[in-house]
């Protein structure tokens, strides 16, 4: 009623009166809910590799790289410092502009910089393949051993044409292609034969923290110590 409230509130005092209720169950074990693969979020791929086993490729890769550009180097032209002096020469400038003579010797700062540029490299591309690997899982290596190089070697030449034809010049591009697919081979191999796990993104965040969850976290057994 209008009058109930206007123009004054009408109040009515309820007691209050305290329940002593006790929830029991003759169960003994909590019942865990069960989650499927199907009924996590759709995040791709559900499994992918470790930070660890892109290293590995890389560094695998790296070596077989390095043994066929150096192979290059003494069948070609003679020297095993050559190839070596043409990867310093994409950052340092300084070693294209050495007499042919000399580009054909060791250099000491030519050296450290190819090391370090041809590790750094083969490191970020090792993590790359294992990241995309899991993304095609028929005939990876296809993929990350001859598609993947061949399409690389034709964007550097295309780059290199453009922005430093000098250092392009010298460059025997069948030779620099196949030391790709061996690093994209010997990097897909490495990888692919370490042990995958689940990706945690298709993990609800209490999971990914931690965090004690009945009903989603397994029970633990009778001698496993808590965290």
């Amino acid at each position: 009623m209008v009058l109930e409230v206007f123009p004054h509130e009408h109040e009515v005092t309820v007691p209050l009166v305290p329940e002593d209720l006790r929830l029991a169950t003759e169960r003994r074990v909590v019942e865990r809910l069960p989650v499927a693969a199907e009924q996590l979020r759709a995040w791709l791929p559900i499994h992918t590799y470790p930070v660890s086993a892109g290293v590995k490729g890389g560094f695998a890769g790296s070596v077989a790289m390095a043994v066929l550009a150096c192979a290059y180097g003494v069948l070609r032209v003679g020297s095993i410092w050559y190839p070596i002096n043409l990867l310093a020469a994409a950052v340092y400038a300084q070693s294209l502009k050495l007499e042919p003579a000399q580009l054909y010797s060791f250099h000491a700062d030519s050296f450290v910089i190819a090391l370090g540029l041809h590790g750094l490299v083969s490191t970020l591309v090792g993590l790359l393949y294992g990241a995309m690997l899991p993304m095609f899982p028929r005939r990876p290596i296809v993929l990350g051993g001859l598609i993947a190089p061949v399409l690389w070697s034709g964007l550097l030449y295309t780059m290199l044409g453009l922005l430093n034809p000098l250092l392009a010049s010298h460059i025997d591009w069948l030779w620099f292609m196949a030391s790709q697919v061996a690093f994209g081979v010997v990097a897909g191999l490495v990888v692919v034969r370490q042990s995958r796990m689940p990706t945690r993104e298709n993990l609800s965040f209490a999971l990914r923290a931690g965090v004690e969850a009945p009903g989603i976290i397994p029970p633990r057994g009778s001698g496993e110590k808590r965290p």
